[in-house]
């Protein structure tokens, strides 16, 4: 993994990194290679745009609990910033927040 900016880090394969605040971890997306499964990427490490949306499904706390779906993290990224839609599961759903910086050892 490369830093590309405070905001991305780079990964084997054509991919980029970045914190989601929502989720406390890291979200991964493909930039190169055969579509469909690549989103578009503005070229600017520093105030990124993905299109389209990331959606991004995982078990989090209560998932599968009393049949309880998987957490959800569906966002837009645009010039840095991250709007969460209104189906995420955790508590930034429905805000725009700045797409926070990678924290550094």
């Amino acid at each position: 993994m490369a830093a590309l900016s405070n905001k991305l880090r780079s990964v084997e394969g054509g991919r980029l990194m970045f914190w989601c605040p929502g989720c406390d971890g890291a979200h991964m997306i493909r930039i190169e290679g055969q579509s469909p499964g690549c989103w578009g990427y503005n070229g600017n490490p520093a105030a990124p745009t993905f299109t389209p949306s990331v959606l991004v499904t995982y078990n989090g706390p209560d998932a599968g609990i009393d049949g309880a779906p998987p957490a959800i993290c569906h966002s837009f990224v645009t010039d840095g910033r991250i709007q969460f839609l209104s189906d995420c599961t955790h508590a930034l759903a429905g805000q725009t927040v700045d797409l926070p910086d990678w924290e550094t050892a």
